[in-house]
């Protein structure tokens, strides 16, 4: 099977392992590192996981199934994750979701055409207190309005 991750990768990998109780203990930091890498989990990329920590690629789809961290499909260059728990939605979450889907073109779930933009629902961001919250990549947006998410959309594009 040709390698799809980096030597940089396992170099990562080698240097975290000493750190780690067991390989398998490796798993969540070689999801994301291998996601960091790649923009999103690819079933060879799983594999490829699963064969380094020693365990079988259906075990790393679970785990990485579970955690709406990982990107089980290809998303665009910019990421934007609406938290729609209860606190959110009560502070105008779904407003938010709204005014992304018609701005964008696209429903919560999918990625535009030009693979720029990918609008997902979050099940939960923590940020309850400081709601509606959103991930816009790595970063956090907080006490968002229709108003504060078009002006970040307007510096993206």
């Amino acid at each position: 099977m040709a390698k799809i991750l980096s030597k940089k990768f396992y170099e990562e990998m080698k240097k975290l392992e000493p750190r780690y109780p067991s390989k398998v203990a490796l798993l969540l930091p070689a999801l994301h590192a291998a996601q960091n890498e790649l923009s999103w989990l690819s079933p060879e990329a799983l594999n490829e996981v699963g064969e380094y920590i020693g365990i079988h690629p259906a075990q790393v789809r679970e785990v990485a199934s579970f955690y709406t961290m990982y990107n089980l499909k290809p998303v665009g260059k910019y990421h934007l994750k609406i938290c729609t728990n209860v606190a959110c939605c009560l502070m105008g979450a779904e407003k938010l979701v709204d005014h992304c889907e018609k701005k964008l073109g696209i429903l919560a779930g999918e990625t535009t055409p030009d693979k720029k933009f990918t609008v997902m629902e979050e099940e939960c961001l923590g940020a309850c207190g400081t709601a509606p919250a959103m991930m816009l990549n790595d970063d956090y947006y907080e006490k968002l309005d229709v108003k504060k998410l078009d002006q970040i959309l307007a510096g993206l594009e």
